[in-house]
């Protein structure tokens, strides 16, 4: 379990870039000719976790755990598992927000700006890593845990447009229209272009 110890304005946030820099270096406890992990060290966020590969899978979720390289929890397994499925050499889970909290019910009440505009530029490089870019939109209801998060996804989605994401889903749609999240889906769960620009539409009249 993870609960938050403190609003993440009162700590030390290391920017994308720092963090990106530190997960080049070697580290103690997992290979990082395999894993990027981005701060290289458990903190109260996360920015990206996944491995290392000509065609990853972008998996977007909402906020971070407890995983780690080598320590996947059991959302992180299917991720991995449907990325392989799917004809991907590597995944990266990357999530709408980057503070870490088992039950998203302790998520910070307000965004904290700072630490969305480093997401964001988490996001600009998961998206560098490949020429065409797949996303998958894999965050279930809890996107309605907070308010800012619909508006967070709003501003990925935006940058994703201007890189040329291409986005899917996995298992079925729920019938709020959230697409399905990773945990107990099929490993052979098949990825299916999903337009979020259309789902984006609903969320503003919802």
């Amino acid at each position: 379990m993870h609960i938050p110890q403190t609003a993440t304005e009162n700590l030390k946030l290391l920017t994308f870039q720092q963090a990106l820099e530190l997960s080049g270096q070697p580290q103690q406890d997992y290979d990082i000719a395999k894993w990027l992990y981005v701060p290289p060290r458990y903190e109260e966020y996360r920015y990206l976790l996944g491995t290392r590969g000509e065609r990853p899978l972008i998996c977007v979720g909402i906020n971070p755990s407890t995983a780690a390289p080598d320590r996947l929890d059991n959302t992180l397994k299917s991720v991995e598992r449907v990325a392989k499925f799917n004809g991907y050499d590597s995944f990266l889970m990357f999530n709408v927000y980057a503070q870490r909290a088992t039950n998203p019910n302790d998520m910070e009440r307000s965004c904290n700006a700072s630490l969305h505009r480093e997401n964001w530029n988490a996001f600009r490089y998961a998206l560098s890593c490949s020429s065409a870019p797949a996303v998958w939109a894999a965050w279930g209801a809890i996107v309605e845990k907070r308010g800012y998060l619909c508006d967070c996804l709003r501003d990925l989605t935006a940058l994703g447009r201007t890189c040329g994401a291409r986005w899917f889903s996995a298992g079925p749609i729920l019938k709020s229209g959230h697409p399905h999240h990773p945990l107990y889906l099929k490993k052979d769960s098949l990825l299916r272009p999903f337009d979020m620009d259309a789902y984006l539409a609903r969320l503003k009249e919802a």
